[in-house]
């Protein structure tokens, strides 16, 4: 049974970092893409992040056009561990995360087939 599993969400303010952190089980880590995507009340699920599996080029991420350069997606294969590191918070990166995994990486909910239970990010002005 595959299971993935947040953490590090939290309530900070405007301008703070935090790096939220996912590990899985139940199927080989490696293999896999991981993906990172929020919702906030009242709107879909949106992409964050995503990373490939690691191969001889290193691995790849892709990231929305409202985190990018704000945030960092980084995975370790040794610890089954997928973590975004967010920094210069905003009010509107509120919202809960979840982590996704999935055979490649897509900005799509329909490109990954398990999913964690979200973790809470507030961000206050």
């Amino acid at each position: 049974q595959v299971q993935l599993v947040e953490s590090g969400g939290g309530l900070v303010q405007a301008g703070a970092s935090l790096t939220l952190s996912c590990t899985a089980s139940g199927r080989t880590f490696s293999n896999y893409a991981m993906g990172w995507f929020r919702q906030a009340p009242g709107k879909e699920r949106e992409f964050v992040a995503a990373i490939s599996r690691i191969n001889w080029s290193g691995a790849r991420t892709n990231y929305a056009d409202s985190v990018k350069g704000r945030f960092t997606i980084s995975r370790d294969n040794a610890k089954n561990t997928v973590l975004l590191q967010m920094n210069k918070l905003k009010p509107e990166d509120t919202a809960v995360y979840y982590c996704a995994s999935g055979t490649a990486m897509s900005v799509a909910t329909t490109g990954y087939d398990y999913w964690g239970q979200g973790t809470q990010v507030t961000v206050s002005s």
